[in-house]
């Protein structure tokens, strides 16, 4: 039975173990940790946990299903099922909870050599081998894993891990690992992750000016050069090169030609316009893009939609009061889709695409003039999110945002790949043309409309996934009177608003649309944020999100979170200690502008200061470096020597020899097609 252990399990494994895409508290079905209000019974696991009281007695009958008789064994095998439990499971199981039975155990030795002697092994995984390769177990979920492969079927008779496998060093080859890479492994028991202390912040941010053009939002050209596209909040977006940092270049980008101009459709005003645009990550290949805004069904008769105020949502739009002399669902918000196709011979040398729609994906009425979000963009599983605020109106007085039959105060998942037929759409309410992904929230909450992802929002305000670890979903979010706030987006999690601002319980003006008591929600709250008499400049703050720091041209930035404040004049640092552990502390960071700027930067009165004005959005280009769009222009982060900001990484990373490349995601995917989950 040695002969079981194939090649490809092998390598399908070594894959999993160096992948370090799922850290922070998670679980396996990718929610977040909760807390119980009493212990588990079985799995000796309490506060942060991802069992509740019935998967806990499900893991007890199945431990008692394996009728173990070796009292160390049994307690081995119960630990390894009870992992389940950690807040760090997704990890243990590398975030895929069918196909992996057991989570990936602790190995000091890893990765192992074949010809290795056994007695050299050591760790946990060696342990469970020493203690139980003689053991009879029922239903092995050991045995579980090899099901399908040679000479192993469901329902065998082989029980013992000797039956099985040859050697501990091919059982620990299987099952073992080492905590590398940001990975990490089991242990034996619930997951602590050593704290190394809060490093230092960052002695400062050197800017550089490349640009004096007022844009929303930038996304990366997807065909890795080093172009990107900016969009302005009227209406337009532009095609633009982007100098190499250092070289004094500034940004090259045609205002009177934009790559697409919807003025004409788009409504323009203090939080109207074109909120966002997105490339399909084909983009290159089928010249798919997405552009969200709002319009006025008043000035453009394509400007239609379902109210957002609706009976589904209990919400009556008669009753509404007028906003800004608007009729309720006057606005909207929109998505469409538009195409690069036969305005160039590929989609990559494209710079125009066609002004027409091709497809409306999504219409909705706004019940007020504030508060909707708009941002889009593609995850890394390929399907499309969408952040929409509460709605508008102080302190959500129809609380939407806890309405789980609203799509209003929720970040939205779409496949945008695969379109619902009518029935579909009819059946599930659909406010456009896209389907839902099978492994939204919806199918384990039945009162939760299909297109939630998470719920809770007032107003997300640029949201990012870290281009190193895609399950750090990073989302702003602005508050009401009190609090900003960073939060780390995970599947149907509950963000607390209007429950909560931040991390205090909030009490609204009025609720004519009733309200939700905190002991009715898992509320998941902030990793990083600020009060507004605290730590802003001035009277008025509303947070703008940002990037995780992943160029090496500022190394002693690289690893944090950079995002910043609209009115402040403030850039904040997020650092994350322990590594991976979803804790944050966020330090205010110093910048100032590099004497040989491209374009010099004016400076605040009184103050040396570069005077950015508003800071609308960041973003990040094909090199990973990052970039400030404010009101003042297009902004860099560059090295910091250029603003005499001493950073002893610099000089080491400028003499270090380029590593390669690492294998992406989507070609690990597609090597060990079983062994991933979305």
């Amino acid at each position: 039975m040695g002969g079981v252990l194939t090649i490809t399990l092998l390598f399908c494994t070594l894959l999993l173990l160096l992948d370090p895409s799922l850290s922070h508290p998670l679980c396996t079905d990718s929610r977040a940790p909760f807390t119980l209000k009493t212990p588990l019974n079985f799995c000796p696991y309490n506060g942060s946990v991802c069992c509740n009281s019935t998967e806990d007695l499900q893991l007890r009958k199945q431990f008692q299903a394996m009728n173990i008789s070796h009292q160390g064994c049994a307690s081995l095998l119960k630990s390894i099922l009870c992992a389940r439990c950690d807040q760090f499971s997704a990890q243990l199981f590398r975030g895929d909870s069918i196909s992996q039975p057991v989570p990936v155990l602790c190995n000091s030795t890893f990765p192992l050599n074949t010809s290795q002697s056994s007695s050299a092994l050591n760790g946990f995984c060696s342990e469970v081998w020493d203690t139980c390769q003689n053991v009879s177990i029922l239903n092995s979920p050991f045995a579980t894993s090899l099901q399908g492969q040679s000479g192993v079927t469901a329902g065998s008779n082989f029980t013992k891990l000797i039956e099985l496998w040859q050697s501990k060093t091919d059982f620990c080859n299987a099952f073992g690992g080492a905590s590398i890479n940001g990975s990490l492994c089991f242990d034996g028991g619930p997951v602590v992750l050593n704290n190394t202390g809060t490093p230092t912040p960052p002695n400062g941010l050197c800017l550089e000016k490349i640009g004096n053009g007022s844009y929303i939002n930038m996304v990366a050209h997807p065909d890795g050069s080093n172009r990107a596209f900016f969009s302005d909040q009227p209406g337009k977006i532009w095609l633009a090169t982007i100098p190499k940092e250092g070289a004094g270049g500034e940004l090259e980008l045609d205002e009177a030609n934009p790559f697409l101009d919807l003025t004409d459709e788009v409504h323009f005003d203090a939080e109207f316009g074109m909120m966002g645009m997105a490339f399909h990550p084909n983009f290159v290949q089928n010249g798919r893009f997405f552009a969200s805004f709002n319009c006025d069904k008043i000035k453009w008769p394509r400007c239609s939609g379902r109210c957002s105020c609706n009976s589904e949502a209990n919400c009556d739009p008669s009753k509404l009061q007028p906003d800004n002399n608007a009729s309720p669902c006057q606005y909207h918000s929109i998505i469409a889709e538009f195409t690069t196709n036969g305005t160039a011979l590929q989609a990559s040398l494209a710079t125009v695409a066609k002004p027409s729609e091709v497809r409306r994906i999504f219409t909705m009425g706004l019940p007020f003039t504030s508060h909707h979000g708009g941002q889009i963009l593609f995850g890394p599983d390929g399907y499309l999110y969408f952040m929409m605020g509460d709605g508008g109106g102080s302190g959500d007085p129809y609380n939407f945002a806890q309405n789980k039959k609203s799509v209003l105060g929720k970040i939205m998942r779409l496949d945008i790949d695969i379109i619902s037929s009518a029935a579909e759409i009819s059946n599930l309410s659909l406010w456009g043309n896209y389907s839902i992904p099978k492994d939204n929230p919806f199918t384990e909450d039945e009162g939760l409309l299909p297109e939630i992802w998470a719920m809770g929002l007032r107003n997300p305000w640029r949201c990012s996934f870290d281009s190193e670890r895609p399950s750090y979903f990073m989302c702003a979010d602005a508050g009401q009177d009190e609090y900003e706030e960073v939060d780390i987006i995970t599947k149907d999690g509950n963000y607390g608003w209007r429950v909560y601002e931040g991390p205090n319980l909030y009490t609204p003006r009025e609720s004519p649309g009733g309200n939700t008591s905190a002991n009715s929600i898992n509320a998941i709250f902030p990793v990083m944020g600020y009060y507004h008499d605290v730590n802003v400049n001035e009277g008025s703050a509303s947070i703008t999100g940002g990037y995780f720091y992943r160029s090496m041209t500022d190394p002693c930035m690289y690893g944090r979170y950079l995002f910043g404040d609209l009115y402040a004049h403030a850039i904040w640092a997020g650092t994350e200690s322990p590594e991976n552990s979803g804790n944050f502390t966020m330090s205010q960071i110093p910048f100032s502008c590099a004497h040989d700027s491209p374009i010099q930067c004016s400076s605040v009165p009184g103050s040396s200061l570069p005077a950015l004005g508003y800071i609308f959005s960041f973003g990040e280009d094909n090199n990973k470096d990052i970039f400030l769009l404010t009101s003042s222009g297009v902004y860099r982060v560059v090295r910091p020597s250029r603003c005499n900001y001493t950073c002893s990484k610099e000089n080491a990373t400028a003499t270090a020899s380029p590593s390669p490349a690492p294998s992406s995601p989507s070609s690990q995917h597609e090597a060990c097609p079983d062994t991933w989950s979305a």
